[in-house]
């Protein structure tokens, strides 16, 4: 019983100083609300970006284009060295022979004036290919140059150069948000310890009557460590309500996509649901923390 008087007197003590130092408090909260909005931004940013880079990655496929006399036997034998490549070494995940007029027939449907063309020319100028997916985005190029190895591979291309860019550039995305995220959550952390600081210098006097009557150091550092969930928590209701909301808006405005549907966007349920509730983790748990760090470095207990 002594123990939940205990926290009880605590979480009461703590919402009576939250408003005995408005002032202090909202200054806190305004801090880690603006944080906060910034690393949802950047956890929407990040977990997008990864999704559009895991997605492009299993896209990617090596087209294989046979010479135009290529025998019959030829093509079997790439394809059985293939066979090798997926079920040994685990390399290739699939393949599969598209010949000539598979892709006139595919290149018509694309406009009327490839169509045009085709039908004019007397005889198909395409080739025969093999289009090869790999288990691992790593495994693009070596295999590629493999296969361009074969005397009868005319070519072996999968966008080479600009694939590695584009992934260069999503992965260079993806660290500076993760970066971004900790650093923010590092300084939040830094704000309420400087809140609490200043609360527990505001309160000198009680904290010392408190110590000279026998108070326990539990009954002590309670308050406190409730004020910063409170504030961290406070804090994290706005960022929560525009990251649900905004997310919805720009997924709805934008079609699910942005400039280009290559570049898809998570849909918003269960994703956002997710990201408030990692949001209102961060903010009471650093503002915890930054309570704890002030009231064990100050209180000296």
């Amino acid at each position: 019983m002594k123990a939940l008087r205990i926290l009880i007197r605590s979480i009461r003590d703590s919402f009576k100083s939250v408003f005995r130092n408005f002032s202090l408090s909202m200054a806190s909260i305004a801090c880690t609300t603006v944080t906060l909005i910034l690393v949802g931004i950047a956890l929407f940013l990040s977990y997008n970006v990864r999704e559009v880079t895991t997605n492009l990655e299993k896209e990617l496929t090596i087209v294989v284009y046979l010479k135009k006399d290529t025998k019959e036997e030829e093509k079997v034998a790439i394809q059985n060295d293939l066979e090798l490549m997926k079920s040994a070494d685990h390399i290739v995940e699939s393949y599969k022979l598209k010949t000539s007029e598979e892709w006139k027939a595919e290149m018509k449907k694309e406009s009327d004036a490839l169509e045009s063309t085709l039908d004019y020319l007397e005889t198909n100028p395409l080739l025969d290919s093999i289009i090869v997916k790999v288990t691992d985005v790593k495994e693009l190029a070596p295999t590629a140059e493999k296969l361009r190895k074969y005397e009868y591979v005319s070519s072996a291309s999968y966008g080479e150069g600009m694939i590695e860019n584009i992934l260069g550039i999503f992965d260079a995305i993806s660290f500076g948000t993760v970066a971004i995220v900790v650093a923010l959550v590092l300084v939040t952390a830094f704000l309420i310890n400087n809140t609490i600081k200043l609360t527990i210098f505001a309160r000198s006097e009680e904290i010392e009557i408190m110590r000279l009557v026998g108070a326990s150091n539990t009954a002590i550092k309670l308050p406190f460590l409730f004020e910063g969930f409170i504030l961290g928590v406070l804090g994290s209701i706005l960022p929560i309500v525009i990251s649900i909301y905004g997310y919805i808006l720009l997924f709805d405005k934008s079609g699910g996509y942005v400039f280009t549907k290559i570049i898809t966007l998570t849909k918003p349920f269960p994703f956002v649901l997710y990201v408030s509730g990692f949001l209102l983790v961060i903010g009471s748990l650093v503002g915890m923390v930054g309570s704890y760090r002030a009231v064990r470095k100050y209180l000296k207990i």
